[in-house]
């Protein structure tokens, strides 16, 4: 399968403030990426870039036509009276549209990935009672489901048990072994170097993308933090030093 992502002078922002600045290089197919750096350096506005769920201001990004997104689970609304079998079908969607029948093949498929996160049995659990650990697990199996050659990932790991993130981690790793690219935004540095071979910092504009040891060095981490210092929030989307 074709995962290749490709940004070619990419810049970013909300309602014309900085998000990310100038960024160009390539997640290569079958790659396993972190994306990390400050508060507010742009890795969500970011990935939702690259999922096709941002503008982009200027420059272009290249991507395969079919992309799972996992969002931050604090963005998900868990009100929505509709069950763990509904949300795994959900994955489907792509295929079959809103209104598209789902064949009993993909209902088996929906209820094989609930088996693989962990939740069999729970097919008919609604959403709304799941901890937060069991409700992230339910969020891979729609990922499983959508089956899809890029797999963007915001925090898949906050906010849940040790086991769930292990769990959830093997399967990443199980989507890398598949020949899947994935990138992942991440806070813990010590499970990005631990768990992922290449790493993005950046800090609005790229700092380092490389392997994670290069990326995470010290000089690498003391220049992201300086630059996060001197951010202007009033400027514009690309008033910066030449």
């Amino acid at each position: 399968m074709s995962g290749a992502i490709r940004l070619r002078d990419v810049t970013l922002s909300h309602d014309r403030h900085p998000a990310v600045h100038h960024i160009s290089g390539e997640f290569a197919p079958g790659s396993l990426t972190a994306i990390v750096g400050p508060n507010g350096a742009g890795k969500t506005t970011l990935l939702r870039a690259i999922a096709g769920l941002h503008p982009v201001d200027e420059g272009r990004i290249e991507r395969p036509a079919r992309i799972a997104l996992l969002p931050q689970m604090s963005a998900l609304d868990r009100g929505f009276p509709i069950s763990c079998l509904d949300v795994a079908m959900l994955g489907h969607w792509r295929r079959c549209g809103a209104f598209g029948a789902i064949a009993p093949a993909g209902r088996a498929q929906a209820e094989a990935a609930l088996e693989a996160v962990g939740l069999g049995g729970l097919s008919r659990r609604p959403v709304g009672s799941l901890s937060a650990g069991q409700f992230q697990r339910l969020l891979f199996a729609r990922l499983l489901v959508q089956d899809a050659p890029v797999i963007l990932l915001d925090e898949p790991f906050n906010a849940v048990d040790a086991r769930t993130a292990a769990d959830l981690l093997r399967l990443v790793h199980r989507w890398h072994g598949q020949g899947r690219t994935v990138v992942a935004v991440l806070h813990d540095l010590e499970l990005v170097r631990r768990e992922f071979p290449e790493t993005l910092l950046l800090a609005r504009d790229p700092v380092a993308w490389c392997g994670t040891e290069e990326a995470l060095a010290a000089s690498n981490r003391l220049r992201a933090r300086m630059m996060a210092e001197g951010w202007d929030e009033a400027a514009a989307a690309c008033d910066r030093a030449a």
